[in-house]
């Protein structure tokens, strides 16, 4: 049997990887374990709210509604879009992709992934300001991210 060439070796080797799944990416402050369980619970999602990078996305969304310079109250604004994409503009839509994948991880890294949102739930508290008619919208009122006063401008 002849021999096979290296070169040829690595272009089979290159051609097979291109068009296999892509590996999943690390989500920033998880751990490889507990990201890959976030890639598998999105993976397996038929919801349409969960999506492949969903989770990514959303915690992105999350720290940079929070994190704006200054101590004035944050408002969270509606999207106006409902696609999958654009309803990341209303941050309490990322945050609650953060509590369906919370209800689905592992308990490993649902601990991993808590621990990262807990001080941004902390923090979503103190710079917002609560809502004093929730009462009156029962459907949104038993959220507690929606008993917060929204529909202004995020950054004044």
């Amino acid at each position: 049997m002849p021999r096979r060439r290296p070169r040829a070796l690595r272009e089979e080797q290159a051609l097979s990887h291109v068009g296999g799944p892509t590996p999943p990416f690390r989500i920033h402050g998880l751990s490889t374990g507990a990201s890959l369980a976030v890639h598998r619970i999105e993976g397996l999602s038929r919801g349409s709210s969960i999506h492949p990078g969903a989770t990514d996305r959303a915690l992105r969304r999350y720290r940079e509604f929070l994190h704006p310079p200054g101590r004035r109250p944050l408002y969270p604004q509606e999207a106006f879009c409902s696609c999958s994409w654009c309803s990341f503009d209303d941050v309490r839509h990322a945050r609650d992709v953060l509590n369906e994948v919370l209800e689905r991880l592992p308990e490993r890294a649902r601990g991993e992934l808590g621990r990262l949102v807990k001080p941004l739930d902390a923090l979503f508290l103190r710079r917002t300001l609560p809502d004093p008619f929730a009462h009156r919208r029962p459907w949104r009122a038993r959220l507690w991210l929606y008993r917060r006063l929204a529909d202004r401008s995020e950054w004044g």
